[in-house]
């Protein structure tokens, strides 16, 4: 079914505020998988903070829609990114705590791939690194425990993470937006930011209705931050997320098949995604989800003309991974949607203060950030306070791209 999509208002000028009073400390632009978090984060400390969001949290327009995001301590795209899973986690449990939901499953998680391939070199310098209790497995090892991932290429290993498990996007956005309101942040939402402006000592931030003027401005948009931040390469991308059932017979629920990234057999490529899950406790439950590694080059969309609608032979590549990878699930999808991944050129994320300090952005999700996310809103909210960040984040600066 093609879903609705309601764009945003559109632009028209204001006149600018008194630039020596301010409406907020902060505003945070886009509250979506990091600027939910920023805001929360700044709230519990105190901060007057301002949250806009175009539509409503929890969203589908963006990148953080599609029921789960897989979570992952063993980060096998940087070693620096283990201390940074882990606060993340401890920050999704707070939530659980505080909205009275599961947002987090632990089922551990295993990735598969050639002794020398990125998969395994990745995770085991991050294991090594950070001294995680990760556990090697040969292919027999994997084919006893795991029967659903015993097809494999020869030479194919396997890399357990204990600690990995997948998260619920939508409701773990909500979940954040209503703990920053319940430390006392003023929540926008259905209102777009159009511009904003560094102005004397603090910047004006601009919506189709009205103008707010603020001390520091958390560019947090996503899909949508080169909009703001057109100097910074972040790149926009339509991505089709897929879910597939299992054959008649067969199994393929996340005891049988937990997180994993791995390789394909007879393919040069890897796949990532976990197995099925029924609805419980009232949250909706979800089939087996199966997607492909993006290696790029990346042509840019424009997240406001994201074509919704999934046409026909679009699925047809991930269904032939499925089809050579796992014997017990149908290769044609159960389910299909849209998301917008936002990809750097190192494929690391952009958390931090831009040239100009009063800005601090949150994003470059390239496609493997939600998992961090509380922690990247906890980072941006550091980085906004002054405060000493938790974790060496210098890989991750936005000023990195400067030169």
């Amino acid at each position: 079914m093609e879903p609705r999509f309601a764009p945003p208002a559109a632009d028209r000028a204001t006149d600018a505020p008194d630039v020596g009073t301010f409406d907020a400390d902060v505003a945070v632009i886009g509250l979506g998988a990091v600027g939910s978090s920023a805001a929360w984060r700044l709230a519990a400390r105190g901060h007057d903070v301002l949250g806009f969001e175009q539509f409503e949290p929890g969203h589908a327009w963006g990148g953080s829609t599609g029921a789960t995001r897989l979570f992952r301590v063993a980060c096998l795209e940087h070693p620096g990114l283990t201390p940074i899973a882990r606060r993340a986690r401890d920050l999704w449990r707070e939530l659980e705590a505080s909205s009275g939901q599961t947002l987090f499953h632990e089922t551990g998680g295993l990735m598969i791939g050639p002794p020398d391939s990125r998969i395994i070199e990745g995770t085991l310098r991050a294991a090594e690194a950070h001294d995680l209790p990760v556990e090697q497995l040969s292919a027999e090892e994997i084919a006893r425990r795991f029967p659903g991932h015993a097809r494999l290429n020869p030479g194919d290993i396997g890399v357990w993470d204990p600690e990995a498990g997948i998260l619920r996007p939508e409701a773990a956005i909500v979940a954040a937006v209503d703990a920053a309101r319940a430390s006392g942040a003023r929540i926008l939402t259905n209102t777009r930011v159009t511009a904003f402006e560094p102005d004397g000592e603090g910047v004006t931030v601009r919506t189709a209705d009205a103008v707010y003027r603020v001390r520091r401005v958390a560019v947090t948009s996503g899909p949508w931050i080169a909009r703001f931040l057109p100097d910074l390469p972040v790149t926009p991308h339509r991505v089709v997320m897929t879910w597939f059932r299992a054959r008649e017979g067969r199994e393929a629920d996340l005891d049988t098949l937990p997180v994993f990234i791995r390789s394909v057999p007879g393919r040069d490529t890897w796949i990532w995604g976990h197995g099925a899950m029924p609805a419980a406790d009232g949250a909706a439950g979800f089939d087996a989800k199966v997607g492909p590694e993006f290696d790029g080059p990346f042509d840019a969309d424009d997240p406001d003309a994201i074509d919704r609608v999934v046409h026909a032979g679009e699925t047809d590549g991930i269904s032939d991974l499925v089809a050579a990878a796992f014997p017990d699930l149908d290769p044609e999808p159960s389910g299909v949607t849209t998301c917008i991944m936002t990809h750097t050129p190192d494929g690391q994320f952009t958390v931090g203060p831009t040239a100009d300090e009063r800005i601090v952005v949150g994003g470059g999700c390239s496609g493997h950030s939600f998992k961090h996310a509380s922690a990247l809103g906890e980072l941006v909210a550091q980085s906004i306070a002054g405060e000493p960040q938790f974790s060496d984040a210098a890989f991750m600066d936005p000023r990195r791209f400067a030169s």
